[in-house]
């Protein structure tokens, strides 16, 4: 699987969870809050969500990644969804499950359980509480990726994890350890992108994670992009990559100027609770995020509903 051809649209699924949770006799649950996105993994929900995806035409599936609420998992919920995930694309197109643990052993044992539960690579970020020095981020890719034959992505997401990866130690690890194969770069500065491309003749296939950034990342040179989007406006979102793709940048800009109004708006509200707000509105209920994560309220959800009409 080294070789695993990984390109265009790789949607994120939220995880869905089902109502209410272990509560007492008022209906709240043990830590005083009032259930919402307390329930298990929805694996029904979940399935229908992936089998629209693939439906609309996206290339792959990432589930478990920050969108999916995977910091917000015990190791039962994230096995269940990850297996729940993977039964659903049942090989139809490539799954990438998300990796990320504050410690190397946890982040092993599930790039482990991805594996053999089926997925065609994994995404891994590291999550860190003290602050990591190269020689310990070195150390934490090496073992995940030695732990597994899957290729391995490396994600660079610094807002969600408090690890900032450069160019150059991504490239540095590409080369220094054979089954880490690619970059998701989410920093939001582009330039980090053009610098992936010049450090390896443009022979790295690197991938966009921050959504205002699809037209520019494709741009400098992305294989694909990684994004909630296509939950809500996937027409949109697969219609910009195949005008990138066909040359057509005039029509890639006008599509993707519609469609920049939402992906500011569920970026800067929070990926979980947007994105499961913008789900309900287009009729199918994932319920909503975990604790201390918050439903949209009211005038956002409203906001919503009119930016996704304006979208198309």
């Amino acid at each position: 699987m080294a070789g695993l051809a990984l390109e265009g649209i790789i949607a994120y699924p939220v995880t869905p969870f089902a109502p209410g949770g272990e509560g007492g006799a008022d209906g709240r649950d043990e830590g005083g809050v009032d259930g919402h996105g307390e329930g298990g993994v929805d694996t029904d929900a979940l399935t229908a969500l992936v089998d629209r995806l693939i439906d609309a035409g996206c290339h792959a599936i990432a589930p478990l990644g920050s969108t999916g609420e995977s910091a917000y998992l015990d190791d039962q919920e994230w096995h269940t969804a990850a297996e729940a995930a993977l039964a659903a694309v049942a090989g139809r197109v490539p799954a990438v499950v998300g990796v990320a643990d504050l410690t190397t052993r946890g982040a092993v044992r599930r790039a482990r359980f991805a594996e053999r539960a089926g997925a065609d690579a994994v995404m891994v970020l590291p999550q860190a509480y003290w602050k990591l020095d190269e020689r310990e981020v070195v150390g934490h890719f090496t073992a995940v990726a030695d732990a597994v034959t899957v290729p391995v992505m490396l994600y660079n997401n610094p807002a969600t994890s408090g690890v900032d990866l450069s160019p150059e130690l991504m490239v540095s690890l590409v080369r220094r350890v054979e089954n880490i194969t690619m970059v998701k770069e989410s920093s939001g500065d582009v330039r980090r992108m053009h610098r992936l491309a010049q450090l390896t003749d443009g022979a790295l296939p690197f991938y966009n994670g921050s959504n205002p950034l699809a037209l520019a990342a494709f741009s400098a040179g992305a294989a694909g992009w990684c994004t909630a989007a296509p939950c809500l406006i996937p027409g949109p979102v697969l219609e910009l990559h195949r005008a990138v793709r066909a040359g057509e940048w005039d029509l890639a800009l006008d599509v993707f100027q519609r469609q920049l109004p939402v992906l500011e708006f569920i970026l800067g509200g929070g990926l979980p609770t947007t994105v499961k707000a913008g789900l309900a509105l287009l009729g199918l209920d994932v319920g909503g995020p975990r604790r201390p994560l918050l439903p949209l309220d009211p005038a956002g959800t409203a906001r919503l509903a009119e930016l996704l009409a304006a979208a198309g």
